[in-house]
């Protein structure tokens, strides 16, 4: 594999790396329906502000999510509505494993 090929991949696992936390995948789909504030995550997820605020830094620095501060608040918007596209794939993938299951039942 050449260095340009190594860096595409690397760079693909490191936003399926971001994404790979219930929490984040929960924010990831929740951000699908439109932005939310921090404290509106925070509330969601029963979680401290600053391990909310923890999670949407790794989607942030990993180009899932965007940002903007509004007085004191923060609000959350996805970068890009494709990604759940990925999810789709992902249940058709969970759907499929269960079936090959049941298959063997």
């Amino acid at each position: 594999m050449d260095a340009k090929t190594q860096a595409k991949f690397e760079a693909r696992a490191r936003i399926i790396k971001a994404m790979a936390h219930p929490t984040r995948l929960f924010f990831v789909d929740e951000l699908s329906r439109g932005e939310r504030c921090v404290c509106e995550l925070t509330d969601m997820v029963g979680l401290d502000m600053s391990t909310v605020s923890k999670h949407l830094a790794v989607l942030k620095e990993a180009g899932i999510v965007q940002d903007e501060k509004r007085g004191s608040q923060v609000y959350y918007t996805l970068r890009c509505p494709c990604v759940m596209n990925f999810f789709n794939c992902v249940e058709t993938i969970m759907r499929t494993k269960v079936k090959s299951q049941m298959e063997l039942v």
